[in-house]
């Protein structure tokens, strides 16, 4: 039986990368081969890593997740639950009301890739 707390992880990133799926993403969870990304995330061309976290709490701290590997970068998503995922750069304070909605992440990376 899966431990409680690797269980909530694993649902978290399961949400995540169906959600990014659905925007047409190309996801492929890591299982630890990448340290501190769970999930690499394809889109025309370009890759992005994400370090998936949940939590009941309103504040999580993320100061010892690196910025990028192996020159690709990596963002910390996390799901405060009731719908509320949210996308944060490593080192920032990752509260309920901080960083950008993960469908508002999507949506500027997109058009940021499209006017390059």
């Amino acid at each position: 039986m899966m431990k409680y707390s690797k269980r909530k992880g694993y649902l978290a990133e399961r949400k995540v990368r169906m959600i990014l799926n659905k925007h047409g993403w190309t996801t492929v969870r890591s299982g630890g081969s990448l340290g501190s990304a769970d999930l690499v995330c394809l889109w025309r061309g370009r890759c992005i890593l994400i370090q998936v976290k949940s939590t009941s709490k309103s504040a999580l701290y993320t100061s010892r997740i690196p910025k990028e590997i192996q020159g690709f970068p990596l963002y910390v998503v996390v799901d405060f639950g009731y719908g509320n995922i949210r996308v944060f750069k490593p080192g920032e304070k990752a509260t309920e009301s901080g960083g950008v909605p993960l469908s508002k992440f999507l949506k500027t990376f997109k058009t940021a890739v499209n006017s390059a």
